[in-house]
């Protein structure tokens, strides 16, 4: 399979390494200088551009009935709008805001989890993300995935970055160290104890591996998908 890889920093370079090791071909690569480029020529393409780039990009791949495999965050107004898009060009999406495999069926156990807490009022919830000092974002797209997934199974009905002073609302912490490529923890809390659920990457090399296997899997479809039809579970 040939690739586009939009975007070619350090998670870029993660996924041409992973992609080669699998047999495929990158035979394209946007950088943020890069001139005007004919995306045609490939199977499909995996944007791990900037936020202020993503959309552009994606855009391009799309009208060209190129399938894309997106992992930027921080530009998700623009999301319902691409969604659309892909559909009017008979074209394939995948939108996930972490790829690696491990934090997808951490997804699921979050929702799971926040649904058997749910009438457990005496526990209150937060969560708290650990990422290096290069990421844009905070909080993470995958602390907000890990909320989302908390508030369609809760009584509690919105986010923020902690502190936050209203009741029914998840406090966020946001954390920028050196070196770190992604914690995530979703905390409960009583007077008597503390359940904990998290999900620690090492390298990112998993977030390389789960966009390539996404590649993989997109191959020959129509529509918008998630992680969730790659790897059949929830």
């Amino acid at each position: 399979m040939k690739i586009a890889l939009l975007g070619y920093g350090k998670m870029g370079k993660v996924i041409e390494k992973i992609a080669l090791n699998r047999g495929h071909e990158v035979t394209l690569k946007i950088d943020k200088d890069t001139a005007p480029y004919d995306i045609t020529s490939v199977d499909v393409a995996i944007n791990f551009s900037t936020p202020d780039s993503a959309v552009e990009n994606i855009r391009i791949a799309l009208e060209n009935k190129i399938p894309v495999i997106s992992g930027t965050t921080g530009w998700l107004s623009e999301l319902e709008t691409m969604k659309t898009l892909c559909n009017t060009h008979n074209s394939a999406f995948i939108y996930a805001s972490n790829f690696s495999l491990g934090v997808n069926i951490f997804f699921e156990l979050n929702k799971h989890l926040a649904k058997m807490m749910k009438n457990l009022t005496d526990y209150s919830v937060d969560l708290e993300e650990i990422h290096h000092t290069q990421k844009q974002d905070a909080p993470s797209g995958t602390a907000i995935t890990l909320a989302e997934g908390v508030l369609e199974n809760s009584a509690y009905d919105s986010w923020g970055l902690a502190p936050v002073e209203e009741s029914g609302k998840i406090a966020i912490t946001s954390k920028r160290v050196d070196a770190v490529p992604g914690t995530h923890t979703v905390n409960y809390d009583s007077e008597v104890d503390s359940i904990a659920l998290t999900h620690t990457a090492h390298n990112r090399e998993g977030f390389g591996l789960g966009a390539v296997v996404a590649a993989e899997w997109i191959l020959g479809k129509t529509g918008v998908f998630t992680m969730n039809d790659v790897l059949n579970i929830g």
